[in-house]
């Protein structure tokens, strides 16, 4: 039977915030105990966007621009992140980690990823595989670069 776009689109909101509840306390369990959940999503977004902007990582953790400014002096103070000027534009503040940062990032994303792989070890290889293919859907629809509504699937 054909499943609604409706039905599914609960499923999403009913399901996704129990996962991320789970990835949040197992990322929390194996960050460096002097890092607060802040400070490890702004390293791990850094990580994944070099260059980026305060703004951008502002906007993506959630902070005003004030707090994440202060945010990232501290990292910076603790030689986890690099604040630099963008050669195009002075104003511009861009982030890169160092090499320090980087290892705490992949050592707690590598901890998690095991603690994560543990907890899906009960389900088949089929459902491993249905489990895959749903959230590369999802990434395709939610990680596009335009609004939802012009997505083409």
């Amino acid at each position: 039977m054909p499943i609604s776009t409706e039905a599914c689109a609960r499923e999403v909101l009913d399901v996704v915030p129990i996962v991320m509840r789970s990835v949040r306390a197992e990322m929390r369990r194996n960050r460096a105990a002097d890092l607060t959940v802040p400070q490890f999503r702004t390293l791990k977004f850094v990580d994944r966007q070099p260059g980026a902007s305060l703004s951008e990582v502002a906007e993506h953790v959630g902070l005003a621009l004030p707090s994440m400014s202060t945010l990232v002096e501290g990292l910076v103070a603790r030689k986890l992140v690099l604040r630099n000027t963008a050669a195009d534009d002075r104003r511009r503040i861009t982030l890169i980690l160092t090499g320090h940062g980087q290892s705490l990032v992949a050592e707690t994303y590598a901890a998690t990823q095991a603690r994560l792989a543990e907890s899906l070890a009960g389900l088949s290889a089929a459902e491993r595989a249905a489990v895959v293919q749903g959230l590369e859907a999802l990434r395709l629809i939610f990680a596009a670069p335009e609004p939802l509504e012009q997505v083409k699937r």
